[in-house]
């Protein structure tokens, strides 16, 4: 389903965007409930097959929540390095959190936090951006 999916996107300009939580298992199920283990094979396999198709659009981008307190620097390093095990040029954003929901006893991303998690994903890749910046603390 996610190959189809990749060649859609491939034939009409789209991108397919993994919000990959953590590269950690045991954190993702914490943050999500479930493993990381389907979305992660299937990043890798679009990756490994569609990326290179298409370069000046990206087919595939990925984004990850900067929740305080459990997605930090080092976390984010390593998403990054998986990420450029497929390729260093797939564009990443890292999201500022606001406190909702179950989550609405944490605090909102720092500035702090974001500019050291930005410096680790940069270490690996060449697209690396904060977004929703007017949520930082």
């Amino acid at each position: 389903m996610a190959e189809r999916a990749a060649g859609y996107a491939l034939e009409s300009g789209g991108n397919m965007k993994f919000d990959l939580k953590a590269a950690d298992e045991a954190l993702n199920s914490a943050l999500c409930g479930v493993s990381n283990r389907t979305a992660l094979a299937n990043f890798k396999m679009i990756g490994e097959k569609f990326y290179g198709k298409r370069r000046d659009l990206p087919v595939l981008s990925a984004s990850t929540l900067l929740v305080p307190g459990y997605v930090d620097a080092e976390e984010v390093e390593v998403i990054a390095k998986l990420i450029s095990e497929i390729d260093p040029s797939i564009p990443y954003t890292l999201l500022a959190f606001y406190p909702c929901y179950v989550m609405d006893d944490l605090p909102t991303t720092t500035r702090k936090q974001a500019t050291e998690c930005k410096q680790a994903a940069e270490k690996y890749l060449q697209r690396v951006r904060v977004g929703n910046i007017h949520l930082l603390s």
